[in-house]
């Protein structure tokens, strides 16, 4: 039996690749043969063949992002969460494996009015934010990182200077991100008559009614589900051809935008006031609590969900100059597989030589703030795992709000820590993600050896 598969994720780092790797291990366990093509960072590879697909019994899509199906008509196409497949891949190429059906996801035909059409395949409004935020990422890590090396040259760089020049393109960069989420959250939804209003709205949502990102989240998936509905109504013959490069987008950026601009874009706007000027009026406890909070969220599911929530929030702030929660964000992000790495070695013994090996990777990937380091181990031993990761990312989360840490770039970990004036209160961040790291280690030894004993 033959079984091609594609996998991605938000971010196109870590639980792409980790998913192939398990469904690979997996089919070779079982037996079947398998291809899996990755949608990463770097683009697609191991691409799959129209003779491969053709000879497959079924297709399966471990996908945290809306994916083009549109090759696999009339095949068994079943859908998988990326981030349960890692755990779940015996599961998944099981089930794949007993399918009958024919097809299990509808595709439907290319729209042959687009130049270059990309169906997509993906419900839910959580897929449609990921897909948003994965195409956001890039634009966000770029820029913020850019203006985080300029102030190499001081925190004003002059005008004309190399500095200077470094932080006019990293501003350049970070000025399309909320126009760019927006614009991705309804291409998720409604393929490519969703993009240009998307982008439309997520300026008006950032520069003109001030909603900021909640506005962007908002209009996108407004535009979205305009747009798919749009798609639906049968225009004549003689209008066909322009009815996705124009008819939708023009309507669906007219209505969404007079909405956005005169009944929702300024109620949106007095929320994020009020977000803004609550977050920056915290008392010493409640900003602590919200370390807690998001050190919890970002070491529950590594890379899913909560996660990607509590990073969105934080990078959705320093839009508004509120810098402190993306400190927090990233230290507890640090925290999961910096601490298991630092397990390994302090409590080598505890550990399989697998999960030793997995360590001496999860010391670069927490250093570059890839929480998803510590996904192996956590697949293997959940329970006692994941206790461990929740409570070091808690403590390092609430550390940096208590000593007051800010971070200007959204990304980069060790190396945007090294930058000058990236990070307010330097020694005290990297305080509290070797605390965070140190109280996972040392949890996660006692888990291991309570599970031992009840054994």
């Amino acid at each position: 039996m033959k079984l091609v598969a594609i996998t991605n994720c938000p971010t196109g780092i870590a639980h792409t690749y980790m998913a192939a790797e398990a469904l690979e291990k997996a089919a070779k366990e079982l037996g079947v043969t398998i291809k899996v093509e990755t949608q990463g960072s770097v683009g697609v590879e191991n691409e799959l063949t129209a003779q491969e697909i053709k000879e497959a019994h079924a297709v399966l899509i471990a996908s945290g992002v809306a994916t083009d199906i549109s090759r696999f008509k009339d095949k068994t196409v079943i859908e998988w969460p990326v981030s349960k497949i890692i755990r779940e891949a015996k599961q998944a190429i099981q089930t794949a494996m007993k399918a009958t059906e024919k097809p299990l996801a509808k595709v439907e035909e290319p729209d042959k009015s687009a130049a270059n059409p990309i169906p997509v395949h993906g419900t839910g409004v959580l897929k449609h934010l990921f897909t948003g935020i994965s195409y956001m990422i890039p634009i966000v890590a770029s820029g913020g990182l850019l203006i985080a090396i300029s102030f190499l040259w001081g925190l004003n760089p002059a005008e004309g200077s190399l500095g200077g020049a470094l932080n006019t393109l990293g501003g350049a960069a970070l000025s399309f991100m909320i126009p760019i989420m927006c614009a991705f959250i309804a291409y998720s939804i409604a393929d490519r008559p969703g993009i240009a209003p998307g982008l439309a709205l997520g300026y008006i949502s950032a520069n003109v009614v001030g909603a900021g990102f909640l506005g962007a989240i908002v209009a996108g998936l407004a535009c979205g589900y305009l747009a798919l509905y749009l798609k639906k109504i049968k225009l004549p013959q003689a209008l066909q051809g322009i009815n996705v490069v124009l008819f939708i987008p023009l309507v669906t950026t007219a209505v969404v935008g007079l909405l956005m601009m005169y009944v929702i874009g300024r109620p949106i706007e007095s929320v994020m006031i009020w977000l803004t000027n609550g977050l920056n009026s915290l008392s010493t406890a409640s900003s602590v609590l919200l370390g807690v909070v998001m050190g919890l969220m970002t070491a529950f599911d590594m890379g899913g969900p909560c996660d990607k929530v509590a990073y969105t929030f934080s990078v959705g702030l320093l839009a508004s100059g509120i810098t402190a929660p993306m400190a927090a964000n990233m230290a507890a992000g640090m925290s999961p597989a910096l601490g298991l790495a630092l397990a390994t070695v302090l409590f080598r013994s505890r550990f399989t030589p697998h999960e030793r090996e997995s360590g001496k990777v999860a010391w670069a990937l927490g250093a570059c703030f890839i929480t998803e380091g510590a996904i192996p181990f956590a697949a293997a031993d959940p329970l006692r795992v994941l206790p461990a990761t929740m409570l070091g990312s808690a403590v390092a989360g609430a550390l940096s709000m208590l000593f007051g840490c800010t971070l200007a770039a959204p990304h980069g970990g060790i190396f945007a820590i090294t930058i000058p004036g990236v990070v307010g209160n330097v020694g005290m961040y990297l305080v509290a993600i070797v605390a965070g790291a140190v109280v996972t280690a040392i949890t996660v030894s006692f888990t291991k050896m309570i599970g031992r004993k009840k054994a």
